[in-house]
């Protein structure tokens, strides 16, 4: 029908942009709802303040 797919490539990796960030929204609200987001960030504090305290 048409022969002219030059924008195709571009609405495909528009797509994926979009599915991966749904899928980081998704994660990120999950971490949250949980509180592993605040134990993952605890444990990180807690580990540079022992670095730095060495």
């Amino acid at each position: 029908m048409f022969a002219d797919e030059s924008g195709q490539a571009t609405a495909e990796y528009a797509l994926v942009i979009v599915a991966a960030a749904l899928i980081a929204l998704a994660l990120i609200v999950w971490a949250s709802s949980t509180g592993v987001l605040e134990e993952i960030f605890d444990t990180v504090a807690r580990r540079v303040l022992q670095i730095a305290g060495s």
